[in-house]
């Protein structure tokens, strides 16, 4: 073990042997992105059982100045949650901190601690008729302090907004170990500036989140769910305006999936099935949702009607039963998994207003096969709110270190796009230590400059998450 952490065995027996871990193989997985593209090194992991052990870990880590790394799910794509690899850093993993602390359904809230995964949280709202509206492909390893932390957003943010609406309260331990117990309810508090938000989204560099008061919905008992064809992105944007005055906006989510990612899951997705007789370039998958027992069957008939008298859809499918709207969920829901086999892949999630999102994607895919011709553009997402997940696919014949060689070079092209388009280059998964260069290039310096000035002042010796966001 590196002499440093040596300073921290005052806290071997006070964790516990579930708390203190020095095993190589146990440490190992933690050292790791989930897509390889970081490796740190640490001989150290912690994992506490409460918010107090939590405070005593930050307590001698800020006294001995020793670099601490939180860990969640450790599903990110930015590198937020590895170490570096001088060695010196410690983990602190919340997964063991993982109760739901209580349910308050007459103020439609429930109180979780970080460590709790994402998907048993939206399960136990369920079996109690509610409805916990954050949803990820990752949402089955996932923990919500890890989505709280980088601001996660998912499906629903349409109509539920990100994780930072979601929440109510949080319970925070400082860099110095203090605890901030700010674990509300109230809706409505105007008592000076929201520090809770300042944690949100600061991916575990300004405080670490140990629980948080969560908003909870109703149930939908109605639900329908299509998948159309269209012509170009510019239908599927004008189709969205129409599906939100169809539906009174009760549109929970509006996903685009191109021809090409369709082609990827059908090959590699186990399960996943043809939609449709024709193939066609464009799709969109769309769901209407409410908790009133009206059919709102009639609302999805009436826009396809309406949209394909228009011509802005050129044929689709209505979910006729709980495995049919799953198959049709499929072919959304596995596209980042069936892009793996199909090699090298350099992926984007930027966001941009939803008047330039057609613009966005055809200026980007023709900037990028020009650059590299034959290289399969996998554009989706969610651009009901703008949020566009842009991922090139090596061409067929290359070589993938070749093509991943040329990551900083698309990675301009399609950020300068963005950002000529009123866009942003990170707009759910962070910054981590994957896109400090960007943050630093495309924000105005006046805003980098406030963001140090909140780093200091909360963690003055740069212990929390070093070399990530900033």
């Amino acid at each position: 073990m590196h002499t440093e952490l040596k300073k921290l065995f005052p806290l071997k027996e006070y964790l516990g042997p579930k708390g203190w871990i020095e095993d190589l193989s146990t440490i190992e997985p933690h050292l790791v992105e989930e897509r390889g593209l970081y490796k740190g090194k640490s001989d150290l992991l912690l994992k506490p059982n409460n918010t107090n052990e939590v405070s005593k870990i930050l307590k001698l880590c800020n006294k001995y100045n020793i670099k601490i790394v939180p860990q969640g799910g450790r599903t990110g794509l930015c590198g937020g949650t590895i170490p570096s690899n001088n060695g010196q850093e410690v983990m602190l993993s919340l997964e063991r901190m993982n109760n739901i602390k209580e349910f308050n359904e007459k103020n439609f809230t429930v109180t979780v601690e970080a460590g709790c995964i994402l998907s048993n949280i939206q399960d136990q709202a369920s079996e109690k008729n509610f409805l916990f509206p954050l949803s990820l492909a990752s949402e089955g390893s996932c923990t919500i302090g890890g989505n709280l932390s980088t601001n996660a957003g998912g499906i629903n943010v349409l109509r539920y907004g990100m994780a930072r609406d979601l929440v109510l309260g949080i319970e925070v331990v400082l860099a110095n170990g203090s605890i901030w117990n700010n674990l509300t309810s109230l809706r409505k508090d105007n008592r000076g500036y929201d520090l809770k938000q300042l944690f949100i989204g600061s991916e575990g560099t300004l405080g670490i989140i140990t629980s948080a008061v969560l908003k909870l919905f109703p149930s939908p008992k109605n639900i329908e769910t299509a998948l159309f064809a269209v012509p170009n992105s510019e239908a599927a944007i004008e189709l969205f305006g129409l599906a939100r005055s169809a539906s009174a906006d009760l549109l929970n989510a509006y996903e685009l999936v191109s021809r090409v990612g369709m082609e990827m899951v059908l090959k590699n997705i186990p399960g996943a099935k043809e939609p449709m007789n024709n193939k066609y370039k464009w799709y969109v998958l769309l769901e209407f949702s409410s908790s009133s027992e009206n059919n709102m069957r009639k609302q999805m008939e009436n826009l396809f009607e309406v949209a394909l008298n228009k011509n802005i859809v050129l044929d689709g499918v209505i979910a006729e039963s709980t495995q049919q709207r799953k198959d049709l969920w499929l072919l959304r829901d596995g596209l980042n998994e069936a892009q793996k086999p199909e090699g090298g892949s350099i992926k984007h999630d930027i966001s941009i207003p939803i008047n330039n999102v057609s613009k966005f994607i055809n200026d980007a895919t023709y900037s990028v096969v020009k650059f590299m011709p034959e290289s399969r553009v996998v554009a989706f997402g969610h651009i009901g709110d703008g949020n566009i997940h842009f991922n090139i696919s090596q061409p067929k014949k290359s070589n993938k270190e070749d093509f991943l060689n040329k990551w900083e070079s698309i990675n301009k092209i399609v950020f300068d796009i963005v950002n000529d388009l009123d866009g942003s280059f990170s707009a759910e998964h962070g910054i981590g230590k994957l896109k400090r260069e960007e943050l630093k290039f495309y924000n105005p310096e006046i805003e980098i400059n406030l963001m140090k000035s909140i780093k200091t002042t909360f963690d003055p010796k740069n212990i929390l998450n070093p070399g990530k966001v900033l």
